[in-house]
């Protein structure tokens, strides 16, 4: 693979994720959940935080344009200095006061990214698909499930016909069935997704459905989605940080609620008026 020579640490990492090897990847994700571990660690520390060989952390520099471990962990010291904070985790985490601190810095981290990711015409061309679909399908596994929930939550109240999945006691293939082309699925595919994930977006390929994916990796399964959003979900403790995830999912919710025009609207008021019939709220 041929690197921009400038291209920071962990940008090169996530570039060659869909070329490496399974060892390789087992290193990459040790690497990206505590990048930090690189300027810490001898080469054959982190072959055994991975364990992984020796040869896979040669092999692994090398695919992300480094000429050796020294080269790589002389960059992450260099960007460590320039005040990326991201690589200052580390899988020997604090175990004393400060906890709050860590977490505000890594959240803060996360958005930063999130944010420096983001492409608002891709956003507002995603929220008018979806206004215009027959139906939008969120499809969310794990973690995404909450997030599949809170975006066909939000939606439905300027979108008619919104489906979120999985659904209790039915199967994915009972669901997505009634998948159809012109329909739009939010697939919100989060660390560690099942292989579940891969046959669904193939699913949404031969239905001649739009797909458009959130994850937090890339993943060669999802490749062909018409549209790509990426959040940051480092960690400076035992859970994933979702922080990123979440300003993706806000945003998007309140986009396609922003440019649903009067039938939005529309639909809104007749919720308020069953809020007052009802006298739910």
């Amino acid at each position: 693979m041929t690197t921009d020579a400038n291209k920071p640490f962990l940008a090169r990492v996530s570039d060659a994720l869909p070329e490496l090897n399974r060892s390789e990847r087992k290193l990459a994700d040790l690497v990206l959940d505590f990048p930090g571990e690189m300027a810490g660690y001898t080469a054959t520390e982190i072959a055994e935080l991975a364990n992984v060989s020796n040869a896979t952390v040669s092999r692994f520099v090398r695919r992300i344009g480094y000429a050796s471990f020294d080269e790589a962990r002389r960059a992450v010291r260099d960007e460590q200095r320039a005040g990326t904070a991201l690589l200052r985790f580390s899988s020997d985490m604090p175990t004393g006061n400060g906890a709050v601190a860590r977490h505000f810095e890594t959240s803060q981290q996360n958005l930063d990214l999130t944010y420096g990711a983001l492409d608002e015409a891709v956003i507002d061309n995603l929220a008018k698909a979806m206004i215009a679909a027959p139906r939008v399908w969120f499809i969310g596994f794990r973690a995404g499930q909450a997030f599949a929930q809170y975006l066909g939550w939000q939606t439905s109240q300027v979108l008619a016909n919104v489906t979120v999945l999985p659904r209790a006691g039915e199967t994915m293939a009972e669901s997505l069935v009634s998948l159809a082309g012109g329909d739009v699925v939010i697939l919100i595919a989060l660390r560690r997704k099942p292989r579940l994930v891969g046959a669904v977006a193939a699913a949404v390929r031969a239905s001649k459905a739009a797909l458009a994916v959130l994850e937090d990796r890339p993943d060669p399964a999802l490749a062909e989605a018409d549209w790509h959003l990426t959040c940051a979900t480092s960690t400076s403790g035992p859970l994933m940080n979702h922080v990123g995830c979440m300003a993706v999912c806000n945003l998007v919710g309140a986009r396609t609620i922003e440019l649903s025009g009067a039938s939005g609207r529309g639909r809104m008021a007749a919720i308020e008026e069953a809020h007052r019939r009802f006298d739910e709220l």
